[in-house]
C-alpha cells in the first residue's frame, strides 16, 4: 500500500480567525515536508463558494508545489468536470504534469453540493451526462492528437491542445464514487475508483464487496485491475500514545463533521470504533490501513489537516508517521 496525504482544504475564518493567505502558506509547507519524509502523494480537494473548501482552482497551487518540491506525486481530487470547459481542464492539469516533471495524478468527479451547481448555473439533473462528456473529451485531449466531438453539450472540430501531459498515454486518473453501487459503473469505463469511506460506507468489510465489484466490471472492460490505483482517503492523526491522539482528534474531527454540508452526521465514537478514521499510535495507523489493504485499496491518502486541526500539529503526525508507518505499509 502506498500513502498520501490529502487536504480537503476545509476552512472556517469564523471560528479560527485564519486567513486564505496563511492558510495556503500552511498547505505548502505540508506539501514540502510531505515530499522530503517520502509520502507517495499530496491531493487537493477543488471546492467553490463556500468555506467548506478553499481552493477553487486546485491546479493553480498544484503548480506550485511543482516548483517546490521534487518527487512527490501531485494530485486534485477531485477536479470537478461539470463546472468547467473540459479543455480548460485538460489544458491545466496537462500544465501542471510538464511542470512537475511528469508527477500529476487526477481524481475526477460529479460533484455534489447545491450551492456550487447554483453558483455556476449548471442544472444538477444534467450532472452525469456532463461528467461523461467531458472526460470523454479530457480523454481524447490528453492523446496529443488532433479530434472532432459532437456531443450534448460540446461541438468540437479539429482541436489539438498545445501542451500535452508527459505521462503516456495519460496521467494517473480515478473517477470518485459516493456510494459502493457505483462501483462497477466506474469499472464498466475501465477507470479506478477512489472515495473517502467515511462518507460512503457503513462498515470496513462492506468495502470488500465494493472493490470487487468494480474489479469484474473493469476486467470485463479488459481492463488489467491489478495494475490501477485505487485510492481512499482517511482522517489519520498519529500520536505517540492513544489518548493523546483521541484527545487531538475529537474537537477537529466533531468541527469537520458538523460542518460538512448535506453529509452523514455521525458520531466521533461511532466514527473510531468502526475503523472509519485512524486515530492513535503508529500501531493503531497500521493496524487500521491493513483493514482496507486487504479490501483491495492500493492508496491511502491521510486526511491530516482536518477541522482547522494547528499547523504543528499537522506536521508532527506527518512526521511520526513517515518514521513508525511507512516502513510497515509501502
Amino acid at each position: 500500500m502506498k500513502i498520501g496525504v490529502f487536504s480537503v482544504t476545509d476552512h472556517y475564518p469564523g471560528e479560527l480567525g485564519r486567513s486564505p493567505q496563511r492558510l495556503y502558506e500552511e498547505l505548502l509547507e505540508q506539501i514540502v515536508r510531505a515530499d522530503e519524509l517520502g509520502f507517495d502523494s499530496f491531493w487537493l480537494a477543488e471546492h467553490h463558494f463556500h468555506e467548506y473548501g478553499i481552493i477553487p482552482r486546485p491546479a493553480v497551487m498544484l503548480a506550485a508545489a511543482a516548483a517546490r518540491t521534487k518527487r512527490i506525486k501531485l494530485g486534485a481530487g477531485v477536479v470537478v468536470l461539470p463546472f468547467d470547459n473540459p479543455l480548460r481542464v485538460a489544458e491545466d492539469y496537462a500544465m501542471v504534469d510538464v511542470i512537475s516533471g511528469g508527477r500529476l495524478v487526477l481524481g475526477v468527479g460529479s460533484g455534489y453540493l447545491q450551492h456550487e451547481y447554483e453558483g455556476f448555473g449548471v442544472d444538477p439533473a444534467q450532472k452525469r451526462a456532463r461528467f461523461d462528456e467531458s472526460l470523454d473529451i479530457l480523454m481524447k485531449a490528453w492523446t496529443g492528437e488532433r479530434f472532432d466531438h459532437a456531443g450534448d453539450f460540446y461541438h468540437l472540430r479539429g482541436v489539438q491542445l498545445n501542451v500535452a501531459p508527459l505521462q503516456h498515454p495519460m496521467p494517473p486518473t480515478a473517477v470518485a464514487i459516493l456510494r459502493n453501487e457505483a462501483a462497477r459503473f466506474v469499472g464498466a469505463r475501465r477507470m479506478p475508483i477512489m472515495m473517502i469511506p467515511y462518507a460512503t460506507t457503513e462498515q470496513v468489510d462492506e468495502l470488500r464487496d465494493t472493490v470487487d465489484a468494480w474489479r469484474s466490471a473493469y476486467t470485463a472492460a479488459g481492463g488489467a485491475a491489478d495494475q490501477a490505483m485505487l485510492p481512499f482517503g482517511l482522517h489519520v492523526l498519529c500520536a505517540p500514545r492513544r489518548r493523546e491522539a483521541l484527545s487531538l482528534a475529537r474537537p477537529a474531527m466533531e468541527r469537520y463533521v458538523r460542518t460538512r454540508l448535506f453529509a452523514r452526521q455521525r458520531s466521533f465514537d461511532d466514527l473510531v470504533d468502526k475503523d472509519l478514521v485512524a486515530f492513535g499510535t503508529p500501531e493503531d495507523i497500521v493496524r487500521i490501513a491493513r483493514r482496507y489493504r486487504d479490501a483491495g485499496l492500493t492508496h491511502m491518502l491521510a486526511i491530516l489537516n482536518f477541522g482547522g486541526m494547528e499547523h504543528e500539529q499537522v506536521l508532527r503526525s506527518m512526521d511520526l508517521l513517515a518514521r513508525e508507518v511507512l516502513p510497515h505499509l509501502s
